[in-house]
């Protein structure tokens, strides 16, 4: 099964998300459903349902308290070619994605190198936009959906189908007090 490490957004932080998405409704674009958008701390990729269970325990031993984040300004990776257009997460993400690297680097999966705290908002399918989509982001790039405290993350797993992913948590992860 394909899995992931996510802290998942708000309903609130949520309900702002079409309202940017609208800057990039356009051909050549996938824009992800609202209600999917979240934080990925770790993607897994393919992952063996019989260690599904060595996994949700290892992730169960990260230690991490109640933080504050933000969800601000809209970007693109990976910079000319645009690829992915993202919202910007402030606080704590990259220790906590730290800490889930260190929880299942024994299980064989690989550190990420470098980590940048975002939700994504589109995948771009057409790279010639890459110019366009730089002026479009310009004029979102100040936005400002509020803050809201992390007290949980979840390992998730993505099922691909021709809609879209559908997403289904396989355990929750809470802050520890």
């Amino acid at each position: 099964m394909r899995c992931f490490v996510a802290v998942d957004l708000p309903e609130e932080i949520k309900r702002g998300v079409p309202a940017i998405q609208q800057a990039f409704a356009m051909n050549g674009l996938k824009l992800v459903d609202p209600n999917l958008v979240h934080i990925t701390l770790k993607f897994l990729g393919e992952v063996e349902e019989r260690r599904v269970d060595d996994i949700v325990n290892a992730l169960a031993r990260v230690r991490f308290s109640p933080f504050q984040a933000r969800i601000t300004g809209v970007g693109a990776f990976p910079g000319r070619s645009i690829r992915v257009i993202w919202l910007g997460a402030t606080g704590p993400f990259e220790e906590l994605a730290r800490a889930v690297d260190t929880a299942l680097e024994p299980f064989g999966f690989e550190r990420d190198k470098k980590f940048s705290a975002h939700a994504t908002l589109a995948r771009v399918k057409d790279p010639s936009l890459s110019r366009i989509l730089a002026e479009r982001l310009s004029g979102v790039s100040e936005v400002d959906l509020g803050a809201f405290t992390v007290e949980r993350f979840v390992l998730k797993k993505s099922t691909l189908t021709p809609r879209g992913p559908v997403y289904e948590d396989i355990a929750e992860f809470r802050a520890s007090q």
